[in-house]
C-alpha cells in the first residue's frame, strides 16, 4: 500500500512565513525529505518521532544525486506513511519538482502541492520594494543563474533580461553574475542600472546589499562567500537605505 506525499514550500527560511497548511502536513508526517535551506527552527514543527532526512543541494558541496533523492522519495512513500517533501522558497520555481513528481507518478504514488512564500517576494519585502511599479516596471522575469555544470546558462534570452523596463530576479548566480552583467551592458542595460544582492533571506544571516549591476558585478569577482542569495535587478523602487 503506498503512502502520500505533500510537497510543501517552506518560505525563504523564516518559520513565521509557513503557511497554516504547511505546518499541519509537517505535524502529521511520518517523514520529511528536506533541503539545506529549510533546516534549523522549520524543522521544529515536524511531528515527534518523524524521519528528518537532509537531502539538500548546493552549489560547491558534496550533494545528493536527483536521482537518488526521487527514489528515496518513492521508497519512503511506499512505507504507506505520510511523506512530506520540504522544498525552500515555492517547489515550483527552480526545485526539481517536476522530476520528483514523475518519480511518484511512475510508482503510482499520489501527492498534493502546497506553495510556499518564493524566496523573490521575501527578498522585496525585506528590502521594502515592490517588484513591479506602475508606469516603470509593469513585468518581472525569474531567471537561473547557472547551469547543470556551474557556468551561465548558454541558452538564456540576454535581449529580454536587458530590457530596462523589467524587474528581474536571479537565483543562484552569484558566480556567474559579473559575466552575465557583462553581457547585460553590451545590450544596452545602462551600467547604473539598480540592483539589489540579497543573502539569506528569512534567515538569522540576512544581508542586503544596494547598488548598480555594475556595483554587484564588482563585488561578486572575488569570494562569494557560501550564503544563498538572490540578485534583483531593473527599475526598482528607491533602492538607498
Amino acid at each position: 500500500m503506498s503512502g502520500f506525499v505533500s510537497f510543501v514550500g517552506s518560505g525563504p527560511g523564516d518559520p513565521d512565513l509557513l503557511t497554516l497548511k504547511a505546518v499541519d502536513r509537517l505535524k502529521r508526517a511520518d517523514a520529511v525529505l528536506f533541503d539545506d535551506l529549510s533546516s534549523g527552527p522549520i524543522l521544529t514543527h515536524a511531528r515527534q518521532g518523524a524521519d528528518l532526512v537532509g537531502v539538500g543541494k548546493r552549489a560547491g558541496r558534496p550533494s545528493p544525486r536527483q536521482r537518488h533523492v526521487s527514489q528515496l522519495l518513492v521508497e519512503y512513500a511506499q512505507q504507506g506513511g505520510r511523506v512530506v517533501r520540504l522544498k525552500s522558497g515555492d517547489s515550483g520555481l527552480f526545485g526539481r519538482l517536476e522530476e520528483e513528481i514523475f518519480a511518484l507518478r511512475d510508482a503510482d504514488i499520489p501527492y498534493e502541492i502546497i506553495p510556499g512564500v518564493p524566496s523573490a517576494f521575501a527578498a522585496a519585502a525585506a528590502v521594502g520594494i515592490p517588484l513591479t511599479r506602475r508606469l516603470t516596471a509593469r513585468r518581472v522575469q525569474f531567471v537561473t543563474g547557472h547551469d547543470a555544470s556551474g557556468a551561465l546558462p548558454q541558452d538564456i534570452d540576454l535581449d529580454a533580461l536587458a530590457d530596462p523596463a523589467a524587474c528581474t530576479v536571479v537565483f543562484m548566480g552569484k558566480r556567474t553574475f559579473p559575466n552575465l552583467s557583462a553581457a547585460l551592458i553590451e545590450r544596452g542595460l545602462p551600467a547604473d542600472t539598480p540592483a539589489i544582492l540579497a543573502e539569506a533571506v528569512g534567515t538569522a544571516e540576512q544581508a542586503l546589499h544596494r547598488g548598480t549591476i555594475t556595483d554587484l558585478a564588482d563585488r561578486l569577482s572575488g569570494d562569494v562567500g557560501t550564503k544563498p542569495a538572490l540578485i534583483l535587478y531593473g527599475p526598482l523602487a528607491e533602492i538607498e537605505p
